[in-house]
């Protein structure tokens, strides 16, 4: 009777157990090495956006360069600061005209790795587009609104890093190539 006991007993606290832990469910791998996540990664890209901004104001010229350290950081902060954000953990990759971005996402009980990749663009107003060519949540269904919530986090970066001087600014071009993504464009 005692042995059931502790057999029931040991039963349910491994059952418990289980619930209380994410059970991780794979997907797509994290590249190496990691991004590092900073302060300091955030205040470079502040203090390259007010050079740039300068240097436009002189020139009517003004090209930001962006790296993934700190886009990694800027998106992980800005994460961070979201009550039920859409994924955490991010990472994100400038590579061969893509901004390949990876986190974990959360369902109930299960995590899974994700990835999703991103084009920006230019269009004939000088304005920043962003299509999302591919998602991969392994085995988690992609959620309803991938697009939009990873359009308007993009796109508030970009006009929420230059702030006023976005009004007052025509795109010319983005490239993105070897962990850089190069923004080059006009005061109006």
């Amino acid at each position: 009777m005692i042995a059931q006991k502790k057999l029931v007993f040991a039963s349910l606290a491994l059952t418990l157990a289980t619930l209380a832990c994410m059970i991780n469910i794979g997907g797509p791998a994290y590249p190496t090495p990691a991004i590092p996540v900073s302060t300091e990664a955030i205040g470079s890209l502040n203090q390259a956006i007010q050079k740039a901004v300068a240097a436009g104001v002189d020139s009517g010229v003004m090209t930001l360069a962006i790296t993934e350290t700190q886009l990694t950081s800027y998106l992980a902060f800005k994460l961070q600061t979201q009550s039920s954000p859409f994924i955490t953990n991010p990472q994100a990759y400038l590579r061969d005209g893509q901004i390949q971005i990876y986190g974990t996402a959360t369902q109930g009980y299960f995590q899974a790795t994700v990835n999703f990749i991103l084009i920006a663009g230019v269009d004939e107003q000088g304005q920043l587009t962003i299509a999302l060519t591919s998602a991969d949540f392994g085995p988690l269904p992609v959620p309803d609104g991938l697009k939009e919530a990873a359009t308007a986090i993009i796109q508030e970066a970009y006009t929420g890093s230059l702030g006023p001087v976005a009004t007052g600014f025509r795109l010319d071009s983005i490239q993105i190539a070897d962990g850089a993504m190069v923004i080059v464009g006009r005061m109006k």
